[in-house]
């Protein structure tokens, strides 16, 4: 009995030390966030943008299928453009300077995706497809009524990674504008430890890009055929990046 009283009190104590270090790293990590996170915007739109542009340059950057994207954006009529979370940078220089508009989230991650974003010539709107407040629901649809691309990374922001949510679709059915899905492969690039597995090609990359067949959705769609709509999405934005891939004659990186 004595034996079993003292492994229930080690127990116990085990358990409180346990919690005590959890919080003490979750407070670290918020800590930390709150020191690197200005100090990284403020390094990301003074130098992020001529360091990224003088990388990106070195790339060997090769477009597949752009006919369909200048077929439904065409005198002036808006589209969305649908890529993964992972594969932001890969474009950034390519569409760049052409006042698109790119839906970040408004976390503080968020912040640093926006400074690079304007530093490239983007607008961008805080929000997202499902949780962006009645505000960011109104910049979007000025955007796409004024002839502008619409960039949303359908797995952002949290992932899991080539995920999809029915807020594009949605969009979609709402509006009445298409969804461009666009691929990208690269046949050496770095990638983050994060979901999305961030890439950074290195220098001198092969980078090619694949938009794919256009996706509409039809004003009379149900949760049916949104749900199906989603998908076609999705296994296009994975059958753009395979064709890339092929291209290159290597192996996806997911």
């Amino acid at each position: 009995m004595t034996r079993t009283l003292d492994d229930g009190r080690r127990s116990a104590e085990g358990r409180r030390t346990s919690a005590r270090r959890t919080e003490k790293a979750s407070l670290f990590r918020r800590s930390s966030r709150a020191v690197l996170l200005p100090s990284a915007r403020i390094l990301v739109r003074w130098v992020g943008r001529p360091l990224l542009r003088r990388w990106s340059k070195t790339w060997r950057l090769e477009v597949i299928g752009e006919h369909h994207l200048n077929g439904v954006n065409a005198g002036g009529r808006g589209c969305f453009l649908a890529l993964w979370h992972g594969r932001m940078l890969l474009g950034l220089g390519h569409h760049g300077a052409r006042e698109w508009c790119v839906l970040v989230s408004g976390s503080q991650d968020g912040d640093i995706s926006h400074a690079l974003l304007e530093r490239f010539g983007y607008r961008v709107i805080r929000g997202s497809t499902s949780r962006g407040g009645a505000s960011a629901v109104r910049e979007m649809l000025a955007a796409l009524a004024g002839g502008s691309v619409l960039v949303i990374t359908p797995d952002g922001p949290r992932g899991p990674r080539h995920s999809m949510n029915p807020g594009l679709a949605w969009m979609a059915r709402a509006t009445g504008y298409p969804i461009v899905p666009i691929g990208f492969a690269c046949d050496r690039a770095w990638h983050a430890r994060s979901w999305d597995r961030f890439t950074l090609p290195r220098m001198r990359a092969r980078v090619v890009m694949v938009y794919g067949e256009p996706v509409r959705v039809e004003p009379t769609a149900g949760d049916v055929e949104l749900a199906a709509a989603t998908e076609r999405v999705r296994q296009t934005l994975l059958r753009t990046e395979r064709r890339g891939f092929e291209i290159l004659q290597t192996e996806p990186d997911w």
